[in-house]
């Protein structure tokens, strides 16, 4: 694929759900506070936070419509917090993000991908 192709928007679908499947495996058996001290977990569950809601902005404005229970806004709002470092990254909000946030993603990107 050349660079003057444009990505398929169902892949983004994919790498969203994939990157989703990282956080929730990289806090596995996790507490907050044992996820905050583990420089490694909480370092790659940050990069696979910002890929989802980057994934997100390639989602068409269409599909995001069709798919309004989808927390579009609040995805990549995310994600600019977390690549612009937008007043620190408040820990317990991280924390919420992802063991709530996360795990209700996931069933609605794969209905998603699966029309």
């Amino acid at each position: 694929m050349s660079e003057s192709e444009p990505r398929e928007w169902r892949f983004y679908i994919d790498d969203m759900i994939r990157s989703s499947e990282k956080v929730m495996a990289y806090t596995e058996g996790l507490d907050q506070q044992a996820f905050v001290d583990s420089a490694l977990n909480y370092d790659a569950t940050l990069r696979n936070l910002e890929l989802i809601g980057e994934a997100a902005t390639r989602i068409p404005e269409q599909v995001r419509k069709e798919h309004a229970g989808v927390p579009w806004r609040m995805i990549i709002a995310t994600r600019n917090r977390l690549i612009h470092g937008y007043l620190g990254i408040d820990n317990d909000t991280l924390w919420s993000i992802i063991r709530t946030d996360i795990p209700a993603l996931i069933p609605q990107l794969e209905r998603i991908r699966s029309r």
